[in-house]
């Protein structure tokens, strides 16, 4: 039952029935007390302010007892609606019947694993491109960010109904790859015997080599030039390069639970970039400067560099063919690029070249710009020598996790192999849902005590209280799906509301690329059932009540669960 499908199709009618325009008008959810109602619309400040001359009403706020008086007519409303109230200056609130909660706690425990799930994006494409970590580094800490927020985007959408397709663009191509093969070819190394942590060590220490011998940086452009020329020597050390690294990190994403639709690397690239540079030719796009080519951009931003001086083409040149192809294959409504803060430049420049080309509009490109993870030292980096590798981190959070269990009685009454499964459940979503409760854009320091915790705004407390509430519904097994006579409490109303909003808040997230929304409406609901549950028994011997309780109860199960999913969060069923 979509509520605000419902309360937008009847308020549309009322203003086609005054004879006033159709506005694009708010439909906003309230506050879990619903004092100012469970929903609210500006329809009549929009209407009134559209057709002043057309109306005999002589402020919004008439206008809004009028809007009122003709829904109280509309038979949609019937036993969904309680009452309506204007409200200063123009506003309708709408306060949802006790009918309808029943209702629609029922259909939370019908749609089960469904609910939420939507339609908005049938028929539509979008594409998101996430994690791409550089190949020949260990996977770091650094690429947490991008892999999470940018597994959420795509279930989310996915939920909403568009067709997601998820690319991991590697990073397995560009003068790193000179600066390692220089390395290898130097220090006379076999490259079948090189572990992934050897080939950090060579190139954190050609970065130290640098400072002092600044022409070694002519050597690796060099090397990587005759790479792409397609020298087989070289590119039979690469490949080797390329699979050690897609096996170190296929473990990582098996320890986060992801998986990623395409594995489209830069270099997947190589022989589509000739016609991005036919493309800007034919277009007169291209210039040259200091022997380079470039497109020069509005005056805000640096040229976009397609060749170097030297002959090389650069990772800009890469991701505008990258552009192309996605375009031409999928026609997407969308292209997401979930990449750090730092890359602002870079994207500003490759959308505004991808526009210039002719080849989609700026606005259905988005660069989802995360902070950073930070060190007790500032920004983690390979060149310095600091990288954190994620795998050490996940596998410390495994280890945290069944310490917690151990010191807080939990999980004690599982076998060994379900403890192990719980804690690696609780481990990896901690440090997930970290991640996914703040904003995108924000810096994250790692705090372990603030990240294993089962209180406050942490993933083992909304894995806990789902798993809590699937212990009382498994005791009882009641036939649910009876509508008791009861009236529900203030504590019950205020969760219901939350449930409600859920659909809502899914929307959002995707609209706004936050899946931080949808954590933290999570935790809203987490935290009101808690206090709910501290203040009443749901298994009380009143069988009308003790049947609403358990309904409730499971929607909360529910909505946590789906919410968790959305996050890539697995919800332990026994804790």
């Amino acid at each position: 039952m979509e509520i605000e499908n419902i309360l937008k199709g009847a308020i549309l009618s009322a203003l086609r029935e005054m004879d006033l325009s159709d506005c694009d008008f708010d439909l906003e959810s309230g506050d879990q007390s619903g004092i100012h109602g469970d929903y609210a619309t500006n329809a009549a400040l929009l209407a009134f302010s559209k057709d002043k001359k057309n109306t005999t009403v002589k402020n919004p706020l008439e206008l809004a007892r009028k809007i009122i008086k003709i829904l109280e007519r509309e038979a949609s409303l019937q036993g969904v609606i309680a009452k309506m109230e204007a409200a200063p200056p123009g506003f309708v609130n709408f306060y949802l019947s006790e009918e309808f909660y029943w209702h629609f706690l029922l259909e939370v425990f019908k749609r089960g694993d469904d609910f939420g799930r939507q339609s908005v994006g049938q028929g539509k494409t979008i594409v998101i491109d996430y994690s791409s970590p550089n190949v020949a580094k260990p996977f770091g800490v650094g690429h947490l960010r991008s892999t999470v927020i940018g597994q959420a985007l795509y279930n989310i959408f996915s939920f909403l109904g568009y067709r997601v397709i998820g690319d991991n663009h590697l990073g397995d191509w560009g003068t790193q790859f000179g600066v390692l093969l220089f390395q290898i070819d130097q220090n006379k190394l076999d490259a079948d015997k090189l572990t992934i942590e050897d080939l950090e060590k060579l190139y954190v220490s050609f970065h130290k080599r640098l400072d002092k011998e600044p022409q070694l940086q002519d050597e690796a452009r060099s090397r990587f030039r005759r790479l792409e020329s397609g020298e087989p020597k070289l590119k039979k050390i690469w490949q080797k390069l390329v699979d050690l690294s897609l096996t170190e990190y296929q473990r990582v994403y098996q320890l986060l639970g992801v998986e990623i639709d395409l594995c489209l690397g830069e270099s997947f690239y190589q022989d589509k970039m000739a016609l991005v540079l036919a493309d800007a030719h034919k277009k007169n796009l291209i210039v040259k400067s200091q022997g380079a080519l470039v497109i020069p951009l509005k005056d805000s931003l640096v040229p976009a560099m397609l060749v170097k001086s030297d002959g090389a083409t650069t990772y800009l040149l890469r991701d505008l063919a990258t552009i192309r192809y996605r375009v031409e294959k999928y026609n997407p409504e969308l292209i997401i690029y979930e990449v750090g803060a730092d890359h602002k430049l870079h994207f500003s420049q490759v959308f505004e070249s991808a526009q210039k080309l002719g080849y989609i509009d700026r606005k259905k490109l988005v660069h989802v710009a995360h902070g950073m993870i930070r060190g007790r030292f500032g920004k983690l980096s390979t060149r310095a020598g600091k990288s954190v590798y994620l795998e050490k981190i996940l596998t410390e959070a495994i280890d945290r996790a069944k310490q917690l269990a151990a010191q807080a009685g939990i999980a004690k009454s599982l076998p060994e192999g379900e403890q192990k499964e719980v804690a690696k459940k609780v481990g990896i979503g901690a440090v997930k849902y970290n991640d996914l409760k703040q904003n995108p854009k924000t810096n994250i320091v790692f705090d372990w005590e603030k990240i294993l915790s089962l209180e406050g705004n942490s993933g083992p407390y909304l894995q806990y209280t789902y798993a809590r509430a699937r212990r009382i519904i498994e005791k009882e097994k009641p036939d649910l799906l009876k509508t008791p006579n009861y009236q529900p409490k203030n504590d019950e109303l205020s969760i219901i509301r939350l449930i409600c909003y859920f659909e809502k808040t899914i929307r959002q997230s995707a609209k706004n690329f936050s899946p931080n929304l949808i954590a933290n409406h999570l935790y809203q609901i987490a935290q009101s059932y808690n206090t709910f549950y501290g203040r009443h028994r749901v298994l009380v011997k009143d069988q009308e009540t003790r049947i609403f309780r358990l309904l409730l109860t499971a929607a909360v199960a529910q909505t946590l669960k789906n919410g968790l999913a959305l996050l890539g969060i697995e919800a332990p069923e026994k804790m």
